[in-house]
C-alpha cells in the first residue's frame, strides 16, 4: 500500500528540480521523509515519471544476482543501485538480497511460495466432567437432588479450605512472636 499518491510525488520532485525549494524544506512541507524524497528524486531521474508509479512483481534469483554483481563492478550504493534498476523497495531491498545471497548463496535468492499454512480442522471442545459429577439423570428431581448434594460437598470443602489456611496462619504469627526477643 503506498503511503503518498503518484501526483504528490511528482508535485514535491518537479519542485526539487526546478530549484523552487531543497530536500529539507520540502520533506517539511509535505510530510515527507527526506530519505523517501531521495529515492523519488533519484528514480525520477533514471526513469522519468514511470518510477513513481506502483510496480508490482517479483524478481527472479539470476535477476536479482545480476544487480548484486553490478552494485559490486560499479562500486554503487544499494540506493544508486535500486534507482538504477527501478526498485520500489530502494537501499533497503537490496540490501536483503546481499544479506540473503551471503547466507546462503543463489538458492536464498529464489522466491518462497507463499502459501498460508492449513490449521488442523478443530473438533469441538468435549465439555469436562469433574469427577466427582455423575453423568446427568434422565429424572429431573433426581438430577436436582444430586445437584444439591454436590453443591453441599463443595461448600463443606471450601469452608475446610478456609479453616485451613487460618490455622496456617495462626502458626505462622506464633512462630514469629517466639522467635522475637522479649523487650525486658
Amino acid at each position: 500500500m503506498a503511503k503518498h499518491d503518484e501526483r504528490l510525488k511528482l508535485e514535491v520532485v518537479q519542485k526539487y528540480l526546478s530549484g523552487e525549494a531543497g530536500q529539507r524544506e520540502l520533506a517539511q512541507r509535505y510530510g515527507v521523509g527526506r530519505s523517501s524524497l531521495r529515492t523519488w528524486i533519484n528514480g525520477y531521474r533514471e526513469h522519468g515519471a514511470s518510477a513513481l508509479r506502483k510496480k508490482h512483481g517479483e524478481y527472479s534469483a539470476e535477476f536479482k544476482v545480476s544487480v548484486l554483481q553490478q552494485m559490486e563492478r560499479q562500486q554503487l550504493s544499494q540506493r544508486q543501485v535500486a534507482a538504477l534498476f527501478d526498485l520500489r523497495g530502494g537501499g533497503g531491498v537490496v540490501a536483503k538480497w546481499l544479506r540473503q545471497y551471503d547466507e546462503g548463496g543463489l538458492e536464498a535468492l529464489k522466491a518462497k511460495p507463499r502459501s498460508r499454512t492449513k490449521m488442523p480442522p478443530t473438533k469441538p471442545p468435549k465439555p469436562s466432567r469433574s469427577p466427582m459429577v455423575p453423568p446427568p439423570l434422565a429424572d429431573d428431581a433426581s438430577g436436582l437432588e444430586q445437584l444439591r448434594k454436590e453443591n453441599e460437598h463443595l461448600r463443606a470443602e471450601v469452608a475446610y479450605l478456609k479453616k485451613l489456611e487460618a490455622l496456617v496462619r495462626a502458626n505462622r504469627q506464633a512462630a514469629r512472636k517466639d522467635r522475637k526477643p522479649s523487650s525486658n
